[in-house]
């Protein structure tokens, strides 16, 4: 099949992207990725196919939900460069939006159930992590990479993705995952494995003596600290069948991102069979107990009768190549755009514990809907 190139319309000179648009831009590099030779909502049929050598490439997210359809092409074009992404064509400049639902009652109450649950001696669950979306109408159609060009240039280190959601079906044809995360789920580069992951946070401030404050706390929180341990020990466990080598510092480091500190753990390891695929890897570790919490199986029924569907929110978004190479991030900070491009969800969430405040997890959502509404330059 041939490649299918962005189009662009006369009367404006402003380009629109072609199917299976991908875009992940980090720190080290960019990968993008557009046109459809093939598309997977399985996963696993995924794997197969690179791993026979069927398809050179995949792209794209995977769901919070193991059970629910995957969004990933094997691309006309796939491209990786050392350089933070740029839009290749012109882009509109983004439209005004207006809040339309907000949630915050909605998830105070699903809050205070889970705190419940947690002090409960009945209950064998330690962490659950629920979010809640933040409904926007804009007043014309949004462009997903006017979008992603407000996310890279809003954080110093360039993060960003954008993931053509069409390849799942159903609700989500026409779809488009957009956002900056700072979590790396997994990255392979031959038979080396890293991965960094964050829990635990606390937010930033202008003035910065009260900023080292903040993070100094955070550093020496009990709380999360405990958090932290529990997805420390989860990638541990998960990794260490692949590994020969596993080195996972005993102490959480901070990171920052222009809305929060958080407790980060470097880990990296060797693999025992340089064949296995970063997308199997990702599979093995996702949902990590940042994003879900701990036991899995009860926190995931937690998440499942409190908030529901999450779509790919807290899913992952990455690529793999058929040599096994590939990174993937952990889908937080970030938004759905919907088809007509009028209508914006934005996800954020938080680990809750037996000692977590619902007053404070909730303001702990707000400053994390500050990435995506930042670049979209709104308000709360």
């Amino acid at each position: 099949m041939s490649t299918q190139a962005s189009t662009t319309d006369e009367s404006t000179g402003v380009g629109t992207p072609p199917p299976g648009e991908f875009v992940l831009s980090r720190p080290h590099g960019t990968v993008t990725a557009s046109g459809v030779r093939g598309q997977f909502d399985d996963a696993g049929a995924a794997v197969a196919a690179l791993r026979s050598g069927n398809v050179a490439q995949v792209a794209g997210a995977l769901p919070f939900a193991s059970d629910a359809p995957c969004a990933l092409t094997w691309p006309d074009r796939f491209v990786s460069t050392t350089q933070r992404w740029v839009p290749r064509r012109a882009l509109t400049p983004l439209p005004n939006f207006a809040i339309d639902e907000l949630r915050e009652a909605e998830h105070l109450d699903r809050v205070r159930t889970a705190v419940e649950v947690l002090r409960s001696e009945h209950s064998a669950l330690q962490k659950v992590v629920l979010a809640r979306t933040l409904t926007l109408r804009a007043d014309a159609s949004a462009d997903p990479d006017s979008v992603l060009a407000a996310l890279v240039s809003g954080t110093p280190h360039g993060n960003g993705y954008r993931v053509d959601l069409s390849a799942a079906g159903g609700r989500f044809v026409g779809k488009t995952l957009v956002g900056s995360s700072p979590e790396v789920l997994i990255r392979k580069q031959g038979s080396v494995v890293t991965c960094h992951p964050l829990a635990g946070s606390a937010p930033r401030h202008t003035d910065p003596r009260i900023d080292d404050d903040n993070g100094r706390a955070l550093a020496e929180s009990s709380k999360d600290l405990r958090e932290h341990a529990f997805v420390v020990d989860a990638i541990r466990t998960a990794l260490a069948p692949f590994c020969s080598e596993l080195d996972i510092p005993d102490v959480p480091t901070l990171t920052t991102t222009p809305q929060l500190w958080h407790l980060g753990t470097p880990i990296r390891g060797v693999l025992r069979d340089p064949q296995v695929t970063s997308l199997e890897l990702a599979l093995a570790l996702h949902p990590t107990p940042a994003v879900c919490g701990t036991p899995t199986e009860l926190a995931y029924a937690s998440i499942d009768e409190l908030e529901g569907d999450r779509g790919f929110y807290a899913g992952a978004v990455g690529w793999c190549t058929a040599d096994g190479d590939g990174e993937w991030m952990v889908a937080i900070r970030c938004a759905e755009i919907s088809s007509d491009r009028r209508r914006v969800d934005a996800y954020a969430g938080g680990g809750i514990v037996a000692q977590s405040d619902p007053d404070a997890e909730l303001q702990e959502t707000i400053t994390k809907f500050g990435t995506v509404l930042g670049a979209l330059g709104v308000q709360l």
